[in-house]
């Protein structure tokens, strides 16, 4: 059994600080390694913080986390990483930067940019035309960007037919009711129909009025969820990939390259791990746990000292002068 470890860090970000986030990667970066995985993944954006919004226009911001990308890439000793960030050329890109043994060995630009609801993507990122697949330690892995995972024949089945076996979907996925059942569906679908390991990863906390609410989920390729981490909270979920039951159907007939970059061999030594398959919230608890959690980030990232939080079911008129 060729086996492919591999480690998601949910972790809770905050737009704008690019030490306290890298902080959290780096750490997540040595936990993964102390548990000998082949990659640790990050969220979307997370040296920046999601959504990052109008500090993208501010030219000093983009250089600095171009400059802590790079500081957690040097950090990629013995392990593969990705991590989102802020590309930029003469356009900006909302990207994945691939590491491995502390050089930045390719970066993916997001293809599919939302526009509508939350997201104003379009104001500010430049759409990707490229999707590479990386071979780490003999498998081979393809990374997108949240939208990108949604469209039937989008980067997903790209990376499937130049051989992909495992697909590494990082998010910033703002949580809604509902929403965590039509993400199930739509990744199992996704794994069933090209035949591979679906691994979506989302981020946790609050951000102004948005909450993400984790729930990062794994997906064999016969659509069935082998691994879940839990909601509104920091969490690694590291699973063993058993990626020979992801058939090989990949004709090397689509647009996407084919690159190999491990460094060092895959550790075959390492005791096998139990998969986490984490139980959600209900309906109520989940919406309640959103509420705590959103508010809580509220007041933490905007340093506030005091809160009152009052509910009002309007102003009696008679009391009114």
């Amino acid at each position: 059994m060729r086996t492919f470890r591999l480690a998601m860090s949910q972790i809770n970000l905050t737009v704008g600080d690019l030490d306290g986030n890298a902080r959290k990667i780096l750490q997540g970066i040595d936990e993964a390694r102390s548990l000998r995985a082949d990659l640790v993944a990050f969220p979307e954006l997370a040296i920046t913080g999601y959504p990052p919004e109008d500090l993208l226009f501010k030219s000093q911001f983009i250089e600095d986390n171009l400059a802590t990308m790079r500081r957690v890439a040097a950090a990629s000793t013995g392990i593969a990483v990705v991590v989102g960030f802020a590309d930029a050329d003469t356009d900006l890109y909302n990207a994945a930067a691939v590491a491995i043994d502390g050089e930045v060995v390719g970066v993916y630009r997001k293809l599919l940019l939302p526009n509508y609801g939350v997201f104003d993507e379009m104001r500010y990122f430049k759409a990707g035309s490229a999707c590479p697949v990386y071979v780490i330690n003999g498998t081979a892995v393809g990374f997108n960007v949240c939208e990108d995972i949604w469209s039937t024949d989008g980067p997903t089945a790209t990376q499937r037919s130049a051989g992909a076996e495992v697909i590494v979907n990082i998010n910033g996925s703002p949580f809604h009711a509902g929403k965590r059942a039509i993400r199930e569906e739509m990744l199992a679908t996704r794994a069933s129909e090209n035949g591979l390991f679906v691994a979506y990863l989302n981020l946790v906390g609050g951000q102004d009025e948005l909450v993400f609410d984790g729930a990062s989920m794994i997906f064999d390729p016969a659509g069935k969820m082998i691994a879940r981490a839990g909601q509104f909270r920091e969490e690694m979920l590291v699973t063993d990939l058993d990626v020979e039951a992801a058939s090989r159907s990949g004709d090397g007939s689509g647009a996407a390259e084919l690159v190999p970059v491990s460094k060092y061999s895959g550790d075959t030594s390492r005791p096998p791990l139990s998969p986490r398959l984490a139980a959600p919230y209900d309906e109520v608890g989940e919406v309640y746990a959103a509420l705590v959690l959103g508010t809580a980030d509220y007041v933490r990232k905007c340093a506030f000292d005091k809160v009152l939080i009052a509910l009002s079911g309007g102003i009696d008129s008679s009391l009114v002068a």
